[in-house]
């Protein structure tokens, strides 16, 4: 049984958020400070599972998440998906609700500030923007720093959190955005309850590398799954670290990992000379 869930912290981040939505109150929930300590602390034992947010719809992968997936020496596993829709609010120490226009900078993740660009650009454009490692810490650091004149980004959670006051609701530039979180564990068949009420959709995630100097290689691995009419939601590459030029890919297949038509792809890849690897076959959940 899962007791303790590990997650990018501190307190009120967006990834805390989908922890606090997703799971059924009998986890705990434990804050790291980054995302490589929370997928050591499953590597580890200290934790039974981590959230980790692998994709954003506006800035695309959390490169960070998948190369510790594929570079690290931790054998852990995609064992599910929490999707999230993002709503990024302005806040601010309530000594300062009244003249929240006159702040000096805004603090927050690199990414909520990129996601409410539009509205900085046109209310703050003359001050600077400060980058946290998210946007929970940001919220934490302002509540903490009542004489510093200071707006941050974050969700509703943090406002209440850390007792800030919300001057603008729903800055972020578009209202589609959502955040993937991945589920990450050492085993394949560990076990947690949720949200009965979540749609769900089936994945699986290969990492495929190509052989090298081998003109059509990634035509012929499209080809072993498109004869098998497996739909491919997500195709990407990402660079091996190994010089320029070598890249491997995350392809995402729109079904779990069956007995015929997963394991005939990857036998006919292999047989290419491609390696690949499984990050896991799993349910992706989605929060409205």
């Amino acid at each position: 049984m899962i007791k303790k869930v590990g997650f990018l912290g501190p307190k009120a981040t967006f990834t805390h958020l989908a922890v606090q939505t997703f799971f059924n109150g009998e986890t705990e929930s434990v804050a790291y400070l980054t995302i490589p300590q929370s997928m050591d602390a499953v590597a580890n034992g200290e934790v039974d599972l981590a959230v980790v947010p692998i994709e954003n719809a506006l800035e695309g992968s959390v490169n960070l998440t998948v190369d510790y997936l594929v570079h690290e020496q931790q054998e852990l596993s995609i064992i599910g998906e929490i999707i999230v829709p993002i709503q990024q609010h302005l806040m601010v120490h309530p000594s300062r609700k009244d003249k929240w226009q006159e702040v000096t900078r805004v603090y927050s993740h690199s990414h909520a500030i990129a996601q409410c660009h539009k509205f900085l650009h046109k209310t703050f454009s003359n001050i600077p923007y400060e980058y946290a490692t998210s946007t929970g810490a940001a919220a934490k650091y302002v509540s903490e720093h009542q004489n510093e004149n200071i707006a941050v980004i974050a969700n509703e959670l943090a406002a209440k959190e850390y007792g800030l006051s919300i001057v603008k609701h729903h800055i972020h530039d578009y209202h589609y955005n959502h955040t993937r979180f991945a589920i990450v564990s050492k085993s394949n068949d560990v076990k947690f309850t949720y949200n009965q009420e979540l749609p769900i959709k089936e994945k699986t995630t290969l990492m495929v590398t190509l052989p090298s100097d081998q003109s059509g290689a990634l035509h012929q691995v499209l080809s072993a799954f498109t004869w098998r009419k497996l739909n491919l939601s997500k195709i990407e590459s990402r660079p091996m670290k190994t010089g320029l030029g070598n890249y491997f890919f995350i392809i995402d297949i729109d079904r779990l990992y069956d007995e015929i038509l997963i394991p005939g792809a990857i036998a006919e890849l292999e047989a290419l000379g491609c390696s690949v690897k499984l990050l896991g076959s799993y349910q992706a959940f989605t929060i409205s």
